[in-house]
């Protein structure tokens, strides 16, 4: 399938009643991504613009909720004070001490991840999840374990992970050239 029709494709997926209802045949919860070429990033964030606009909630019956990971990242950094030392960190101790920071700071490994936390809580039903930003926070926050770790706990409504590279429906390939992580439980958005 052609991009240009893979972008069109997206409004009438999810606003279908059955991906509304966020179950599969065998009542899985429904996890998607979105995979793109990375020369593609800025039509594919004008696309989420335009779909954002598009949707009415009243006459839709769902909100679209994005998070970017990078915002979300920067934004919980900042509120904790962490800007400043993230960068002295990286000078002084290089990017995996940053890295191990990092994770460590917003508890990735743990039951009380807070980018997990932080979309369980601001998510109300009737809600279909763009998650977006994933490119622009590699290495720091790797894609497998933000939908690994969402899909233990947060099932009500649709997540979408708009991801700049490929999903060959078992592992993702960061800009088609960087292994991301597997993961097993998402379904392609378009096929």
């Amino acid at each position: 399938m052609e991009f240009q029709e893979k972008l069109d494709g997206i409004w009438k997926r999810i606003s279908d009643p059955v991906f509304l209802a966020n179950k599969g045949t065998a009542n899985e919860v429904r996890y998607y991504v979105f995979d793109y070429e990375p020369c593609d990033e800025l039509i594919v964030r004008q696309k989420i613009i335009d779909l954002k606009k598009k949707n009415n909630p009243v006459n839709d019956g769902f909100t679209i909720y994005e998070y970017d990971i990078y915002d979300l990242v920067m934004q919980m950094l900042e509120e904790k004070g962490y800007i400043e030392k993230c960068i002295k960190f990286e000078e002084l101790k290089g990017k995996e001490y940053l890295y191990n920071a990092i994770t460590k700071m917003l508890r990735l490994t743990n039951d009380n991840n807070l980018i997990v936390n932080y979309i369980s809580d601001n998510t109300p039903e009737n809600s279909v999840v763009f998650l977006t930003g994933v490119g622009k926070i590699y290495p720091y926050v790797r894609a497998h374990n933000i939908l690994n770790n969402l899909h233990q706990v947060f099932d009500r409504v649709p997540v979408v992970m708009f991801y700049p590279g490929r999903w060959n429906g078992q592992s993702l390939s960061l800009y088609g050239t960087i292994n991301d992580g597997n993961y097993y439980r998402a379904f392609p958005l378009i096929q």
